[in-house]
This record gives C-alpha cells, structure tokens and sequence, in this order.
C-alpha cells in the first residue's frame, strides 16, 4: 500500500515576484494554466494505492490548497497535517510517519513528494515509485535519483554503490553536498552520481525506527506532538507550544546520511525543481531568436530573453539574456545565468520589512481574496471576492474606518449590533472601534469595493473576535 505525502511549504524565494512568502512557488501557474500543487497531487493520486493522500503544510496555505485540490479531483481522500511554523523535513516526515501508522498500519509505505517539483514523464516516474516500493518493503530507506543532464551545482548529488541481486536499484554509497563546477563536471563524467531529487519512499514504522535510532531528540519531540493532537480531526493542527521543541532539521541530515539501509532508484522522468527563472523559461517554446514570451510583450532586437507580464505590456529594445518578470506591483529585471541570486532581492525587501516580499497585489483569503487597486498615504482600495456560505471575522480597526459598496451579488452585514442585507449599487460606513462583519448568503460570489480611510492600513490593524478559520 502506497500513501502520497505532500510536502507544501517553503517560500520559493528564488522565483520572486511571482513566489513570495504567501503564495509561494506551489501556487504559481505553469504554461498550462495549472499550479504545480494540482500537478502534484495528480500524479500522487495516480501512484497511490491506498485510497489517502496526506498533505504537510502551514494553517496559512491550508483553505488555498484544499480548494486547489477539489478542482483538480473531486474526492474526500486528501487528509491535512498543519504546521504551525516550519521545522525543515525530519518533524514534519516523522510526523506524517506517525499518521501513516495510526491510519493505514505501520507496514504502509509513504512516498515523500516536494509540492513544487516538476515530473514530466508519468509512466517512467510509476514505474521508479514501483521499484522503490519494492525496496521499501524490504526495510530500505529509498531515495529517488535523477540521471544528470549536465554539470549542476545547485542540487545535492547522490552516489550509487552496488546493485541489488534480487532487486531494482542500487545502495546508497553516499550523499553529496551541493559541488562546485568542477566537481560536478567530474561527477557527471563519473556516471556514478545522480541529483537527489529530495523525493523519498520508506514504510512508516522504517521510517520511525531510522529515526528513533539515528536522531533521538528528534523522534522523542515528534512523539510529543502526536500525543498532543487528535487523531480523529481532520486536519491535524501541530500544537505549537509541542512543535517549537522539535529540532529544525532535515531528513537528509538527520537519518538518511547516517543510515546504513539506504537505496537509491534512478530514472529520466524529466524531473525539475523548478528552482529559477532559467528553469521556468526552459518550460516554454522559443521563437526564432531564443526569445520565450508569456503575456504581452514587444521585443526589438532582443534575443534569448524570458519575458512573462500579467496585465501591462513589456517592452525590451537591444538586449540578450534576460529574465523580465513583470506582476503589477513589481518588476525584475535579471541576467538569466545569474537568475539564481533573485533570492537577494527578497532578502533586502524582508530586510526593510516590504510588503513585497510577502503579498501580491491580489492576497488569498480563506473566504476569498482581495486586490488592491490603489494604496496612498490617505487611503486604500481594495476589490474583495468572497465565495458563497463563506464569513469574514467578526473584527474592529482601531486606526481605520471603511467604505463598502458591493458591486455584485448579495452581501450580509454586520454593523454593531444591526445585521442587514446589502445589493449591487448599495453601500455602508463602517467608523472607527466598531464591530462589523461581512457574509456571502448567496450561491454566487460577491465582489465589493472597499475603500480605507484613516492614518494607518496595515494588516495587523484587525482584532478578530470570532473567526470559523480560527484566526481569532
């Protein structure tokens, strides 16, 4: 039996600024319109055996990945296990161990997926998850290699030893840290090293075990937690006051580079992190000087560009080799052999504690989302959507009063102790210190203006009494 597990989380610093630390790279939109979130969970819904599919992430992406789910397969078998905050790999894979166990038995294998990894060919990947299913109801602990195309120093390497008499794949001789160039040009001359694709396969109670005997204090503050939480909710919220003792260390680190029952199944399943620009642009075709172009865009004497725009028109005369991202409220510009250093950017936007590095213009609520279409000194505007049967917090601002005027559908309100329904062309004050709500009642989605006026805006000027998102 087979369990998906879904790892979700992560900032995806490197694909700024369409990845940032709200929406980050599993949302993003591929060439084919779908996220690689809906990708992933696909192809776990096609490998997996066991009628589950767990996915490990943060309360934060929680509503926005369960409704990504439904409309890429509409079933009730994906489960939820929530961080409250990220402790790298290892907690959050034992963990996801320990549901496997207490859900399908200790014999059922996990196969570990990275939510943001690209896999291209489906037959080739079944039949690596196939041979690795093998290995892990063998007592092995199976990671994926992948083939090397080229000398790469961005991925960790692995390097096989022998192979198996009776089965397919090899044992694990070693893992390697990220090389320099030379190293890796050595290596891929080698043919004995393939990338690790961070992809895992292992039976929960081999797993469980590696982990008890390798890295202790991980498994006795994993344990902790579990002893915390209710199996029977649905999903599973991590206490945090638990989660915070758990070591933030990978899986790498902590049991499979000190593990002697490691193997490694390799295979040309046209896997791709999807770590850059660069990445992202190899995904589209190229015209006829190199030039890929997602949106709207002129370029004049340009060549091997990657252009992608959303609503504005991009233009770019007389250069080569550029990343050009445009998202409305931000543009980047980059050489594309240097896409990799765009994490920078968002270093020193966090640095001066920028929005930017966090939200979009447009920011997912659990009941829907908001745009912004103007942010000045003296005011701000947004456009919120709020999906049918769905409620904002019950909340007041102490800095800021609002206008809401809805545009279309029904909305109710809300206003102190007085609750009205509000229609299309009709609006309503909310002052300053005053409890207020807003609800969709209808089977269409509500769109609304809301214009802000006061002396301060920001996020945090919200206290929630009630919220069923339990944000309160």
């Amino acid at each position: 039996m087979i369990i998906p597990v879904i790892l979700s989380g992560g900032a995806g610093t490197r694909l700024w600024p369409v990845s940032r630390k709200a929406h980050p790279k599993p949302f993003m939109h591929l060439a084919d319109g779908q996220t690689l979130a809906e990708k992933t969970v696909d192809r776990a819904s096609r490998v997996g055996t066991g009628g589950r599919v767990l996915t490990v992430t943060s309360r934060d992406y929680y509503f926005y990945t369960r409704d990504l789910y439904r409309s890429a397969a509409a079933d009730d078998r994906f489960s939820f296990l929530l961080e409250p905050f990220g402790r790298n790999t290892a907690p959050a894979i034992a963990l996801a161990a320990k549901w496997v166990e207490a859900t399908c038995g200790g014999d059922a294998v996990l196969l570990m997926m990275p939510a943001d990894h690209l896999i291209a060919n489906q037959q080739n990947f079944q039949q690596a998850v196939q041979d690795a299913e093998q290995l892990a109801n063998k007592g092995y602990l199976v990671t994926f290699g992948v083939y090397p195309t080229h000398a790469e120093t961005g991925y960790g390497y692995i390097r096989s030893g022998d192979a198996f008499d009776d089965s397919p794949g090899r044992r694990v001789a070693a893992f390697v840290e990220k090389p320099d160039m030379e190293t890796a040009k050595a290596y891929l001359a080698s043919g004995e090293y393939h990338w690790n694709s961070g992809m895992f396969c292992f039976r929960a109670d081999t797993l469980l075990n590696a982990v008890q005997s390798h890295a202790p204090e991980v498994m006795q503050a994993v344990d902790q937690c579990w002893n915390g939480m209710d199996a029977a909710d649905d999903p599973m919220e991590i206490p945090a006051e638990l989660f915070a003792d758990c070591p933030g260390i990978s899986i790498d680190y902590a049991v499979m580079e000190k593990a002697d029952n490691c193997a490694v199944v390799s295979g040309d399943f046209g896997w791709s992190d999807i770590g850059s620009w660069k990445a992202i642009s190899e995904l589209y075709e190229s015209d006829s000087t190199g030039n890929q172009i997602r949106g709207k865009a002129v370029l004049v004497e340009a060549k091997n560009c990657f252009v992608q725009g959303e609503n504005r028109l991009v233009a770019a005369v007389g250069v080569d080799d550029l990343v050009i991202v445009d998202t409305g409220d931000a543009v980047l510009v980059a050489d594309k052999e240097r896409a990799q250093e765009v994490k920078q950017v968002v270093d020193h936007l966090t640095d001066r504690d920028h929005d930017a590095a966090t939200y979009h213009q447009t920011v997912h609520r659990p009941w829907g989302s908001y745009t912004i279409l103007e942010d000045a000194d003296d005011c701000k505007v947004k456009r919120l959507v709020v999906k049918p049967g769905q409620v904002l917090s019950l909340q007041l601002h102490h800095r800021r009063a609002e206008h809401w005027t809805v545009v279309q559908g029904t909305a109710k309100v809300r206003l102190g102790d007085e609750e009205f329904l509000l229609n299309a062309n009709e609006s309503t004050y909310i002052p300053v210190e005053t409890l207020h709500r807003l609800e969709n009642p209808g089977t269409e989605d509500v769109h609304l203006i809301e214009v802000q006026t006061g002396d301060y805006f920001g996020e945090d000027d919200i206290e929630r009494f009630e919220d069923i998102y339990g944000r309160a």
